[in-house]
């Protein structure tokens, strides 16, 4: 059986092939389109992450500690303060420094160092009275000043502020003294060296524990902290008696030492 296709048939059927193979390649290229956009918004996202990996898989150890150590205090600060009054202004300053002279005159030769003695403060008020009618009327003024230093022999201190008060009369008003531990060297010195030994121990103990070997040292960071100055009750000076000694009972204060020290291991 013989079969003729003529020359115009078979240019159709080849267009036809063309057009449906052109079709499917189109249709590949559309599905295929979302794909890629979303694997690129994947990517872009996933990107911007921090990593959760960072560090994972270091040789060092890190451990901390704190050690304390105590020492005497060896500052006591006195606060005090002298008031007078007057009719005018200038009779009360008058007479506020005649007092607040001698009360520094008075540490001075009792062992208080110019550089440690300073006038601290100066208050000038009216007092008033009431009059008829609910008016107040000006009958003086009270002067206030007031005086720092630091007394740097304990040993001596009671008695040096004893007899300032005394110098100054019934005009001082002693407002507080406080001890401190200003000299902390030797102390840090002390804490430090027994911090780093607990951490360096902690190390060695953690390094065992995983089999391995403590190192070098890579990093030390370190905070040291002192005690604040400690208030001591005192007496009004009206109670003491002349010549009176205050006694100072200097007690003890804290100085600490964290420190923070990373370790290599082997």
């Amino acid at each position: 059986m013989n079969i003729t296709v003529s020359p115009r048939r078979l240019l159709l059927i080849l267009l036809a092939v063309i057009s449906l193979t052109v079709v499917y390649l189109l249709g590949v290229a559309r599905s295929g389109a979302p794909l890629a956009a979303g694997s690129t918004r994947a990517v872009n996202t996933s990107s911007t992450q921090p990593s959760t990996i960072a560090g994972v898989g270091g040789t060092g150890i890190t451990v901390g500690s704190t050690a304390e150590v105590t020492g005497t205090p060896d500052t006591l600060r006195l606060d005090l303060s002298v008031t007078a009054t007057g009719p005018s202004v200038s009779s009360a300053l008058k007479r506020a420094n005649g007092s607040a002279g001698a009360v520094q005159k008075s540490l001075l030769a009792n062992g208080v160092a110019k550089k440690d003695l300073k006038t601290s403060g100066l208050n000038i008020t009216p007092t008033y009275t009431s009059v008829k009618g609910g008016q107040a009327r000006i009958t003086g003024y009270q002067v206030s000043e007031s005086v720092t230093a630091r007394l740097r022999d304990l040993n001596r201190a009671g008695d040096a502020i004893g007899k300032a008060v005394e110098a100054g009369g019934d005009a001082v008003r002693v407002n507080g003294i406080s001890l401190d531990l200003e000299d902390t060297g030797a102390l840090v010195t002390r804490a430090r060296d027994k911090a780093f030994a607990d951490a360096k121990a902690k190390a060695g103990q953690y390094a065992r524990a995983a089999g391995r070997s403590l190192g070098d040292v890579e990093s030390i960071a370190e905070n040291v902290a002192a005690g604040s100055p400690r208030s001591v009750s005192y007496l009004a000076a009206s109670k003491m008696g002349e010549s009176a000694s205050v006694p100072i009972q200097p007690g003890s204060q804290a100085v600490s030492v964290t420190v923070t020290v990373v370790f290599a291991m082997r």
